[in-house]
């Protein structure tokens, strides 16, 4: 199988909740020293067997590098990596907004092509692509760029996923909520400076979330094991909000 965006956050969770299941990771992201890093502690921690590449998904040549070193036998594909910017259309410059695109947006259906022509050959695959609940429950206005690239990747799943198990292939997307990842816990630490004065003091700001917190990463992980596996055999064209239930409290108002 093979995880993109995989060295920390959601794509490390899943490569860990995987790794749990016995599967042999492929394992793509840009920092090279954190993916060799991610890659050991698999190792150690669970025995898997992993294989890495550093790779910016953006760049020229980077599908055909990816698919070429991973692309032959691959039963699961789990697109996460992005890296879109918040802010409003005037505040998102077009070099940045395309720069952003060419990776989570650009960057999921490209090396969904390419993958899936090899998944249809062989009758069998599952493509899960980690898009986002702005865009798929609804939009945030400051995530412009964001709102609008996760809506594309929301119907890109849902009509590619509609006629894929003529393949043999299923594809499903999943809309993350909140997740205390590395770049989502300094963005609350962030307003705990602003409100409280004090960054240590993030959690109690996501208190009136579900549950009263952030969703572990690998609660993503695990609902992408399940997406992947034979219980979800009969699952395409569609995508599971993992929120804890906080869109449908928006939608409610």
């Amino acid at each position: 199988m093979l995880i993109t965006g995989a060295s920390r956050g959601i794509g490390y969770a899943a490569a860990e909740c995987f790794a749990a299941e016995g599967c042999a990771l492929r394992l793509v992201s840009r920092d090279s020293t954190t993916l060799q890093a991610s890659a050991a502690r698999l190792r150690a921690e669970h025995g898997a067997a992993v294989e890495i590449l550093a790779m910016d998904m953006r760049a020229p040549g980077a599908v055909d590098a990816v698919t070429k070193r991973f692309g032959a036998d691959l039963d699961i594909l789990v697109n996460n990596a992005g890296d879109i910017p918040h802010g409003t259309l005037l505040e998102v410059d077009p070099q940045r907004w395309r720069t952003a695109w060419d990776l989570k947006v650009y960057g999921y259906i490209d090396l969904t092509r390419a993958i899936y022509a090899g998944m249809r050959e062989r009758g069998r695959g599952v493509v899960l692509n980690v898009i986002g609940i702005a865009g798929g429950e609804g939009v945030i206005p400051d995530y412009i760029a964001g709102s609008a690239g996760n809506a594309a990747l929301d119907a890109f799943t849902r009509a590619l996923g509609a006629l894929s198990p003529n393949d043999g292939v299923r594809v499903v997307g999943l809309h993350p909520g909140m997740v205390a990842t590395d770049r989502q816990i300094t963005r609350w630490r962030q307003r705990a400076t602003d409100s409280l004065g004090d960054p240590e003091r993030w959690a109690e700001l996501t208190t009136h979330l579900p549950f009263g917190r952030l969703a572990k990463p690998g609660e993503i992980g695990n609902a992408l094991v399940f997406l992947a596996s034979d219980a979800a055999s009969y699952i395409s064209g569609t995508t599971l909000t993992v929120d804890g239930g906080v869109s449908q409290r928006r939608s409610a108002r």
